[in-house]
């Protein structure tokens, strides 16, 4: 049984303030975003923790072992380094949808993302110490396989971007909808989904789904650990056992 713990992360009032006094430059916007990412993963990355950038203006951590206090920390520093605040909801569940779903709940009961008034809410709950296992949190790491002889040296790198999107698309979509797991495309050829606990049967259905639908062959090795870093690194390592022996799907033992 997982139980993650997930933090929304929200810029605060970010598109009215990307035309205030007048339109920003969109390359300074790109570079305040990319290095806002970046600083975030640090951040939570000092503390075993993951963030995706989804759409950059609203971000997804797996916090698992952060506190309330962590998180207000992470907040103060964003706030006295930027010129823009953020907003952090913190919740778990038993799926990375139900935890998620909860997360954003509560920061829009706190007020609009455009609200003017609505600055560096804190809200939630993390999981007590002594409530935390070694099975908590469960990774799954993905990876195109072949992508590099079949896209990267063969076709123009937009219309490989357009085959690795098409693939990780699909697969978001039916992690989505059919495991209550939260997929996120995190460069190269490679996506991390944060998933409950599934078994070997429903990866391989997922990959057979992106095959048959999109046309792009994925592997997989899947993780475990009380941390997003603990379960992350063992998933590389599943995901090596499939590079090695041919596989498919590995869970890390």
């Amino acid at each position: 049984m997982t139980n993650t713990q997930l933090t929304h992360i929200q810029i605060d009032n970010y598109g009215p303030w990307t035309v205030t006094p007048e339109p920003r430059r969109e390359v300074d916007l790109q570079t305040l975003q990319s290095r806002l990412y970046a600083d975030l993963c640090q951040l939570f990355g000092n503390r075993d923790g993951y963030v995706f950038f989804a759409r950059f203006d609203n971000m997804v951590a797996v916090s698992n072992g952060l506190d309330m206090a962590d998180h207000e920390l992470v907040q103060e520093s964003v706030g006295n380094r930027y010129p823009v605040t953020m907003s952090l909801s913190v919740a778990t569940g038993r799926s990375p949808v139900a935890a998620l779903g909860t997360a954003t709940e509560q920061l829009q009961d706190a007020g609009s993302a455009q609200d003017s008034h609505r600055r560096e809410i804190l809200r939630g709950r993390a999981i007590a110490e002594q409530f935390r296992t070694d099975d908590d949190v469960q990774i799954a790491h993905f990876d195109v396989n072949a992508a590099t002889e079949r896209y990267t040296d063969q076709l123009n790198e937009f219309d490989t971007f357009i085959h690795i999107e098409q693939g990780y698309a699909s697969l978001m979509r039916h992690m989505r909808g059919e495991h209550d797991s939260l997929s996120f495309f995190v460069g190269g050829d490679n996506v991390i989904a944060v998933c409950p606990d599934l078994d070997a049967d429903a990866y391989r259905e997922a990959i057979e789904y992106v095959c048959e639908t999109a046309d792009v062959a994925l592997k997989v090795g899947v993780g475990r650990g009380i941390s997003a870093a603990q379960a992350g690194m063992a998933a590389k390592h599943a995901l090596e056992t499939c590079r090695a022996e041919g596989t498919t799907v590995e869970f890390a033992e």
